[in-house]
């Protein structure tokens, strides 16, 4: 029964949940609660801002990018659907940190580009929250880091 949750014995009154592989699970106990432990701690500064992990995070890639991207390509590097990367997009339109246009040499093709407010506000972030992921990871060497990187790699492939 690989991959399953095996039941308990048929005479007890209570169904007794065993996985096939616990060490995997408290794995993803460790990762959850670090995962949450991790955002909790970088939200502060951003919380100030009105912005999500998210909605900043679409701002420093536009930004590394040049202050443009479009749509489809940053979809990709944020690794989210249609409807999420939509979603994030008209929040930061409407707090009038990134524009939406179509480009004029195929209009299937939706460029999503920095404004000046949202570049303003990501030099104005941008040095806390790193302050604050020096801190978060301040708990691991520099191996452990690493590690944590191709684990984490891994984990999404």
């Amino acid at each position: 029964m690989t991959g399953s949750v095996r039941r308990g014995q048929k005479d007890s009154p209570c169904m007794a949940l065993v996985p096939d592989d616990p060490l995997a699970h408290r794995a993803l106990e460790s990762l959850l609660h670090a995962e949450a432990n991790v955002r909790r701690r970088l939200a502060g500064d951003l919380e100030r801002e009105g912005l999500s992990a998210s909605g900043f995070f679409v701002l420093v890639v536009l930004v590394s990018a040049g202050g443009e991207l479009e749509l489809r390509a940053l979809r990709h590097r944020l690794q989210t659907s249609k409807a999420n990367a939509t979603e994030l997009i008209d929040t930061l339109v409407i707090r009038g940190l990134v524009t939406r246009s179509r480009m004029a040499v195929d209009r299937r093709t939706v460029l999503v580009a920095l404004t000046p407010s949202g570049r303003a506000t990501v030099d104005r972030c941008f040095p806390e929250h790193s302050e604050r992921v020096q801190r978060a990871f301040a708990v691991l060497n520099e191996e452990e880091k690493r590690s944590l990187a191709v684990i984490c790699r891994k984990l999404a492939a």
